[in-house]
């Protein structure tokens, strides 16, 4: 039968599979349970709103059956089987647009892999089967079909007789390799642990035939025991969710590997947290606090929330409402036998039961982030680079009202320790001398360094936070201070650390100039001053208002694009070289003075990574001071 050809990015991708893409190659058989499981849940939601439908659990189960002498391995579920379309949508096209590029971009680091991520598990089948079956009656249909590929040439689909409802996999299992034994994939025993290792708390029996030893009846006791083989069909799955469980029995491995059949995430979780209540509500779950954003996380298309189960049955795939938004990177499920398992989503969003859950949920996630950032920095630190900017949005979101429960979470760079620290760690260092909590604003660390406001601060021997996400200044701006300490700018009006008889007597001197020079740029500016925080750089711009200069930039670069200034003051270097050439010119020639005038403007505006209003002008300029 004609094939049909793999689109060009789901062929590389088969190419990967097949070169295998996970360091242990047993994973597939993780994936096929899991399709297996879903297709069952499948038929069980549908016979929720479908009345035609009842869902008799004792029907459903998945069947695996190695055969050691065709070197076959089948999987068989009673889930909801495909159509022929459906075999082309899910079978014939691999992954989703970019999956390709993500996996170039991650080189899949630290064994970290795309299958779980992008959804193409069953491929994984192609690492340890050189031909790859699938038969498949879809529910309410009177026709089935055969899916069948080879890997990378292609597949063909063509009718086939099945007489039940559901779905049989089988995999052409691979000879053993010089350094790869695939043995264990169609040996009971080896089947057996990888199934227990990760499909245990599938809530699906997975049924095999396994063989039993039984004594042979004999006639004289004395005689040495001779035993018969038979084979059994078992259960081989516990079926008792993890949730369920001991934590006492459970190991790391265990909670990784949930976290990898769940497909929360292509990573492994930095944290777990398992929590059991047996009180006026009960409820288990098992929250993970994955170790990377995925792609999507900070875009429109991320949808946060957790697996809700009722008595371990799942009636939600994302809740929203068990996560306040700025946790919504937590991962995991909550199964409470209180709740109904026909509960709406709309009665689930008032249901006060839940809203509990949800407010002990929160209290949890946060306490054991205050426990890792104690214990762990390094692991907090590497949460917090994936995830800060998600709490610093929680500060300034809902006009503040949860920045006390964030804020002590939240990490900035230092000027000092040049490492992220804590506002705890920040206030625990500050001299007695000083009052604030001192900070700037820039693109990058390399770029702040260098600004000319940080000088008189860092002068002091005061430790400066370094803001360089966009939201920084909005969310210090709602959280206003921290112990009692407010928060100002290195680039404020006033920094209250100046010498007030400084430059005082120059100021005095040179008002005219500086008059001079407000009106050459009397639109652009709300003042020009000497400037008393100035030590080796002859300019640079303040803002005298709420609106800083970063925020302008921010709120500039929004889609909405919106035309709100700082209130910026241009604060001249009166000890400066610069200076003497600026006093000269209004002695002895006024149209040089707004020439320097407006090419220090544009300095500034160069240094704060604004852009120069004219530029042709602004090149101008430099060449006339050339000539």
């Amino acid at each position: 039968m004609a094939k049909t050809a793999f689109k060009a990015e789901s062929k590389r991708l088969l190419e990967i599979m097949i070169n295998s893409i996970y360091s242990h190659k047993e994973v597939f058989l993780r994936e096929l349970m899991s399709n297996a499981s879903d297709a069952i849940d499948k038929i069980y939601y549908q016979a929720l709103t479908d009345d035609s439908l009842t869902f008799n659990r004792d029907d459903y189960y998945i069947k695996v059956i190695p055969d050691k002498e065709n070197r076959t391995l089948q999987i068989s579920d009673t889930g909801i089987g495909m159509t022929k379309d459906e075999m082309e949508d899910n079978l014939g096209v691999i992954a989703k647009s970019g999956s390709l590029a993500f996996k170039n971009e991650t080189e899949l680091e630290d064994g970290h892999d795309i299958i779980g991520q992008f959804g193409v598990g069953f491929y994984s089948s192609f690492m340890v089967a050189d031909q790859v079956t699938v038969i498949s009656k879809a529910l309410g249909s009177d026709e089935a079909y055969k899916w069948e590929s080879e890997g990378t040439d292609g597949y063909s689909i063509e009718p086939y007789e099945k007489e039940s409802v559901g779905t049989d996999i089988i995999l052409k299992i691979k000879d053993n390799g010089e350094e790869v034994s695939y043995d264990d994939f169609l040996d009971e025993q080896g089947l057996k642990t990888i199934i227990k290792k990760y499909s245990d708390f599938i809530r699906y029996p997975i049924r095999m035939d396994v063989t039993v030893q039984q004594p042979k009846e004999q006639e004289d006791e004395e005689e040495e025991v001779e035993y018969e083989e038979y084979q059994e069909e078992q259960t081989v799955n516990s079926m008792v969710p993890i949730w369920r469980k001991n934590k006492n029995e459970l190991t790391d491995e265990d909670y990784e590997n949930f976290y990898a059949e769940k497909r929360y995430g292509f990573d492994k979780p930095l944290k777990h947290i398992h929590i059991n209540v047996d009180g006026s509500i009960r409820y288990d779950a098992i929250l993970f606090i994955p170790e990377s954003a995925p792609p999507d996380y900070y875009t429109a298309d991320f949808e946060k929330g957790l697996e809700l189960y009722s008595n371990g049955v799942l009636i939600m795939n994302k809740s929203a409402d068990l996560l306040p938004d700025y946790f919504g990177f937590v991962k995991g499920m909550v199964d409470s036998e209180d709740l109904s398992l026909n509960i709406s989503r709309e009665m689930l969003q008032h249901d006060r039961q839940l809203k509990t859950i949800a407010k002990n949920i929160k209290n949890k996630i946060k306490s054991n982030l205050k426990t890792m950032q104690k214990n762990d920095r390094e692991a907090y630190e590497k949460f917090f680079n994936a995830f800060g900017r998600q709490l610093k949005f929680g500060v300034y979101n809902d006009f503040g009202m949860n920045k006390e429960d964030l804020q002590d979470l939240l990490m900035f760079y230092s000027s000092t320790e040049k490492k992220l620290v804590t506002l705890d760690d920040y206030v625990s260092r500050m001299p007695e001398d000083q009052t604030y909590i001192y900070y700037a604003a820039g693109e990058t660390i390399d770029k702040i360094d260098k600004l000319p406001q940080t000088e008189l601060v860092a002068d002091k021997g005061y430790e400066i936070l370094y803001f360089t996400e966009e939201v920084d200044e909005f969310a210090i701006m709602m959280l206003m201070n921290y112990q009692e300490k407010e928060f100002k700018s290195v680039s404020s009006g006033d920094l209250d650390i100046e010498d007030e008889d400084d430059n005082t007597e120059a100021e005095e001197e040179n008002k005219e100039v500086f008059a001079a020079m407000k009106e050459a740029i009397s639109d652009k500016v709300k003042d020009v001053k000497a400037s008393k925080r100035l030590k080796s750089h002859p300019v640079c711009l303040t803002s005298g208002g709420e609106v800083s200069i970063e925020m302008e930039k921010t709120l500039r670069n929004m889609p909405t694009g919106q035309d709100i200034n700082a209130d910026k003051i241009l604060e001249i270097n009166v000890n400066h070289d610069v200076f003497k050439s600026l006093q000269d010119a209004y002695d002895n020639d006024k149209d040089k003075l707004e020439l320097y005038t407006n090419l220090l403007y544009n300095q500034a505006l160069l240094i704060e990574g604004l852009p120069v209003q004219d530029p042709v002008e602004f090149t101008n300029d430099m060449c006339k001071v050339m000539v």
